[in-house]
C-alpha cells in the first residue's frame, strides 16, 4: 500500500470521464464510488471499465492471478494505492477508512482473473 495525500502531484492521473477529485465518473458516481483501477493492458488508471472502453482506444485485459501484489487500485479519497490482494480483501481504504462500494465485487471479473485475490 502506497499512501499519497490528495492533490499530491505524484498521485497517478486518472483518465476518462472523471467528474470529481475522488475518481467518480459519469457511469459510477455514488458516495461509495471512490476507486480507480490501473488496467493491466496499459498501466493507466480509469474509474471503471466503461471509462476505459470509451477512452483508451484498445481492449482491456484483466490482471492475471500472479499479479496479486501489483499496485492496481487507487483510493480516490486519499490517493493510497492498494495491491490487488489488499483491495480484494477490504471493504474500504486501509489508510483513510473511506468505504468502497460493495457492488464493485460484481465487476471484479472485468479487472482481475477469478483467482487473483
Amino acid at each position: 500500500m502506497l499512501e499519497r495525500a490528495p492533490g499530491d502531484p505524484s498521485r497517478p492521473p486518472v483518465l476518462g470521464p472523471v467528474i470529481d477529485a475522488q475518481t467518480r465518473c459519469v457511469h459510477y458516481r455514488s458516495p461509495l464510488d471512490v476507486i480507480a483501477i490501473r488496467f493491466a493492458c496499459c498501466g493507466s488508471y480509469y474509474p471503471c471499465h466503461l471509462c476505459h472502453e470509451e477512452a483508451a482506444g484498445h481492449p482491456s485485459r484483466t490482471w492475471p492471478a500472479s499479479a496479486r501484489d501489483e499496485l492496481a487500485v487507487l483510493c480516490g479519497v486519499c490517493g493510497t494505492e492498494l495491491t490487488i490482494a489488499e483491495y480484494r480483501l477490504s471493504d474500504g481504504c486501509p489508510a483513510c477508512r473511506a468505504p468502497f462500494n460493495p457492488g464493485c465485487s460484481l465487476h471484479a471479473h472485468l479487472y482481475f482473473d477469478a483467482d487473483a485475490s
